[in-house]
């Protein structure tokens, strides 16, 4: 690889569930090409554990996952983003900070498992159709051709990704 990675935050209101496993997931996908980070407007303070229950059920690391502000990621020594995705409609609707540098940004809104309200069974399945979209989505944006596209092309495929126009 002749760059470095990618940097992707995933926001969402609670960040506990939904950009959790989306962080979790890109940076699986996305070794060395991609570093993911997730963080929420108004932060839980702690993770799901379907949401860690399911990341683990797939293998995936949960190692340093937790719940955290975006303002962590607006201050001058935070990592430098080139993408940043709103997996929430709240937190699209949100005023959000001001990101260094300007990046790439997208809505690819996902429905709340966390609040969904009944059996075992209905919770599990929730949170599985929410990882299932999500990597589908995150699936596409790893394979995008980064090099060949212009930035109004690559923000119409991160839109359309998100099912956006």
């Amino acid at each position: 690889m002749d760059r470095e990675p990618f940097n992707v935050l995933f926001l969402c209101t609670g960040n506990s569930a939904r950009s959790i496993m989306a962080e979790a997931i890109l940076n699986a996908l996305g070794k060395n090409s991609f570093k993911a980070f997730s963080a929420g407007s108004h932060p839980t303070g702690c993770v799901n554990p379907l949401a860690l229950a399911l990341i683990e059920e797939n293998l995936l690391p949960t190692e340093g996952l937790r719940s955290k502000g975006w303002n962590e990621f607006s201050n001058p020594d935070a990592p430098f983003m080139h993408f940043v995705f709103t997996v929430c409609d709240q937190a699209a609707a949100e005023p959000c900070p001001v990101w260094p540098g300007q990046p790439m940004t997208a809505h690819w809104g996902v429905a709340d498992p966390a609040a969904v309200k009944g059996t075992e069974e209905m919770e599990r399945k929730a949170f599985l159709k929410a990882y299932t979209e999500l990597h589908r989505r995150i699936s596409l944006f790893v394979n995008l051709p980064f090099g060949k596209l212009s930035g109004l092309a690559l923000k119409e495929r991160l839109d359309g990704i998100g099912g956006g126009r």
